[in-house]
């Protein structure tokens, strides 16, 4: 059976202690377990101190099938940092602002040119989903319509390109919206006049929502994945209500990553819905669930 792993970010030694914990032993160079397998759930890179170490624990484990590995957005973002834009001279698919550029520094300042070209080809080989028997994971959001905008493009390449990485991390590209949502979750407009502030200091003038959640009868407040930061308990606007597919709660379990969610022990976002991500690189902790077949999810399985 499968033990999954959310968000790793560079922190190399959490990683090496939760598999130790999970019974996952090194030997010549590769962690590996005597019955099970591990899925990691992206975001290997930025913002931690041991990228370098975490990529090559990921990729050994990957290459020598002690485990599977979906993209987080920041190794999408990655492949589009590095990727030249054919419509603007000397410009890359992710532009390089000053916030793209603080945000993959860590990576670009650990990383010799060669691991970031040996591991950008990597990356284009992972898949941005797995569908097995029982479960699915991805990173942020499992939304069917956009699952399969993107298989027909995907299941005949194994590695992404750049003319694919355009269409997909270009805002004028046609892939664009379904990687968003699959990537970084569901977005939806807050009423006029307000903004939020995001954990990073940014003003948003949109808000995540619980996409797995029905939305009938919910406040802005209640349909928000960070209801602290949403300052409004009116109804949802009708737009909203209709544009949402939740999760159904009869299908197999999903497993995400993405939220940075804070919290001094995991729980389950819906009976067959579970996010692992819980901010270890914000003084959280590295999270991974024991998944052993069962259709609905049980919180005393999470290890941490």
């Amino acid at each position: 059976m499968y033990d999954l792993v959310g968000d790793i970010h560079g922190h190399a030694d959490a990683l090496e202690s939760l598999l130790a914990k999970l019974g996952y032993v090194e030997r010549n160079r590769v962690y590996r377990h005597e019955s099970r397998k591990l899925i990691f759930l992206g975001d290997f890179i930025d913002r931690g101190p041991k990228i370098s170490r975490v990529l090559q624990i990921a990729h050994r484990m990957v290459e020598e099938q002690a485990a599977l590995a979906i993209l987080g957005n920041h190794e999408v973002n990655a492949l589009a940092y590095q990727t030249p834009d054919p419509s603007t001279p000397d410009g890359f698919i992710r532009p390089h602002t000053s916030k793209n550029m603080h945000q993959h520094s860590a990576t670009l300042e650990q990383l010799t040119s060669d691991e970031l070209q040996k591991y950008l080809g990597w990356f284009r080989s992972l898949p941005l989903w797995i569908e097995l028997d029982g479960l699915r994971v991805v990173h942020a959001c499992w939304d069917d319509q956009c699952i399969s905008k993107l298989h027909h493009e995907l299941q005949f390449t194994s590695h992404i390109n750049d003319s694919l990485i355009e269409r997909m991390c270009s805002r004028h590209g046609d892939l664009f919206d379904a990687v968003d949502v699959i990537c970084k979750g569901k977005e939806a407009d807050l009423p006029a006049g307000l903004t939020m502030t995001d954990k990073d200091g940014n003003v948003r003038y949109r808000f995540r929502t619980r996409w797995y959640l029905s939305p009938n009868g919910l406040s802005y407040q209640d349909y928000a994945f960070e209801p602290n930061l949403v300052k409004t308990e009116d109804p949802l606007d009708s737009g909203i209500v209709d544009y949402a597919r939740p999760y159904p709660l009869n299908e197999r379990p999903v497993f995400v990553g993405h939220y940075w969610l804070r919290s001094e022990s995991p729980s389950l976002l819906a009976s067959n819905v579970a996010c692992l991500d819980y901010s270890v690189a914000k003084d959280g902790f590295l999270c991974a669930y024991r998944w052993d077949g069962e259709m609905e999810l049980n919180a005393a399985t999470f290890v941490w």
